[in-house]
């Protein structure tokens, strides 16, 4: 399993989670606080689990509540990628009341979301678990959210595929067809591509196969084939490339996919379907 990534830097976190607080603060602030809790109350509270899953986001919560009150800190007793259970206490608040309630909303849906994120992925890292097959998320992102999602994806377990258009050259179908042929638009990568940068080619057929294994990319892209033809295609690779299997791949699936031998296999759910973890804050 993948190990826990550190936390992502301010200056990748700061303008995301400004966005969130803005969204919610609008143009007046927190009114309800404003108007109900003197400025001098303070409030002990914890951050608690209310369903079993896997911990990831921790970092942007705690940069939510830096920027509503750089004097308080979120006390972690359960960090990112940790396991959790019904009633286990994942963080500790002290201290002002107003900055408490006002952080709160925003820093639970970070929780919330991208613990879902990394619970899912545990899932199907799990369900692998007896092959060497790697579970990678891809580009279906919440806009403006990758960076968060896809660390929460390491989180769980699992590692990122691309991070956007400028990691690495991977030829879809629509690219073979727009330039003519496997041959036509890997000629066109291996021109254009440097030394440093990965090409991998998505085929759908046994027979695409053999056409991209000619000209040599990085890795192959096995999309949408079911697994008695994921075996053959392994078989035809036969360790000279990166075999990734890719195409509606589902916690019933992935086990029987991954049996197959493929390196890598892809699975957009981890980020556009995972449903949020239930995180609540309580006070003590």
């Amino acid at each position: 399993m993948s190990p826990v990534p550190p936390p992502l830097p301010a200056i990748i976190l700061d303008p995301i989670v400004r966005l969130a607080l803005a969204e919610d603060l609008g143009r007046a602030g927190d009114l309800t606080t404003d108007a109900t809790i003197s400025p001098d109350t303070n409030m002990r509270v914890v951050i608690a689990a209310r369903k079993p899953g896997v911990i990831a986001g921790l970092d942007a919560a705690a940069h939510a509540l830096h920027l509503i009150d750089p004097a308080m800190q979120l006390v972690i007793e359960k960090p990112d990628g940790s396991a959790i259970v019904p009633g286990d206490i994942i963080g500790r608040l002290d201290g002002t009341a107003r900055s408490i309630l006002t952080a709160e909303r925003t820093m639970l849906n970070f929780i919330g979301r991208l613990s879902g994120v990394a619970t899912l992925t545990r899932a199907f890292v799990e369900a692998i678990a007896h092959t060497d097959a790697r579970i990678v998320c891809t580009r279906k992102t919440t806009p403006g959210h990758r960076a968060l999602e896809k660390r929460a994806v390491r989180c769980g377990g699992g590692t990122a595929h691309r991070y956007g258009l400028d990691d690495a050259i991977l030829i879809k179908d629509n690219h073979i067809a727009a330039c003519g042929s496997i041959a036509e638009a890997m000629t066109r990568a291996k021109a254009y591509a440097g030394h440093l940068r990965m090409i991998e080619i998505e085929v759908d057929t046994l027979d695409q196969l053999d056409q991209a294994l000619a000209h040599a990319p990085h890795a192959i892209l096995l999309d949408n084939m079911d697994n008695d033809t994921l075996r053959r295609a392994v078989a035809m690779i036969d360790g000279r490339v990166t075999a990734e299997a890719s195409g509606g791949v589902t916690l019933s699936t992935v086990a029987g996919i991954a049996e197959t031998g493929v390196d890598f296999i892809s699975v957009g759910a981890l980020t556009h379907s995972a449903p949020n973890l239930d995180v609540g804050l309580d006070v003590v």
